[in-house]
């Protein structure tokens, strides 16, 4: 699942500030409890398979359709409702990065394929900066479903991590 050689796809970059440590973002994205406390949009959890956290290691995982209309959503589009996901790690720099690839064998009708993701952490004066890269998906459409995507789940990692300063 790669790329075609030679074609490069646009990266799309999310931003967010949490009032946060370094160390709870980080095992919020590098730990089997944490990944299964935020990943999956709304509506969507996700149940971690496997971890195996060193560069060439992987992550799997089942991102699980909960509420009705996702479930409807997903039965309408021909997808299912369970679809199990591979990452395979490419960088991880404690506490400061995460690079991986994560295969896209879920859309109907099209040839599964790598997303680049890179994960960046830092201290702020205003808090930890969390900056997300990625490539765009195969087309507009499904570009748009990933950010819309992401955004969620960024949403639910502020959540978590508003939860545990209270």
């Amino acid at each position: 699942m790669t790329t075609k050689p030679g074609t490069e796809r646009r990266k799309i970059t999310m931003e967010r500030v949490f009032a946060s440590s370094i160390d709870d973002v980080w095992e919020l994205w590098t730990t089997k409890d944490g990944i299964e406390s935020w990943r999956g949009p709304e509506g969507f959890r996700v149940e971690v398979r496997r971890m195996d956290l060193r560069a060439g290691g992987g992550l799997d995982y089942a991102m699980i359709a909960e509420k009705p209309e996702m479930i409807a959503f997903m039965e309408r589009s021909g997808m299912p409702v369970v679809t199990e996901a591979h990452i395979t790690y490419a960088e991880i720099s404690p506490k400061t990065r995460l690079r991986y690839l994560h295969a896209t064998n879920f859309v109907p009708g099209v040839e599964p394929y790598d997303v680049e993701h890179d994960v960046k952490i830092e201290q702020t004066a205003s808090g930890v900066r969390m900056t997300l890269t990625i490539d765009a998906m195969h087309d507009e459409e499904w570009t748009k479903r990933a950010v819309m995507g992401w955004e969620s789940e960024i949403g639910k990692l502020a959540k978590v991590l508003e939860a545990s300063r209270n």
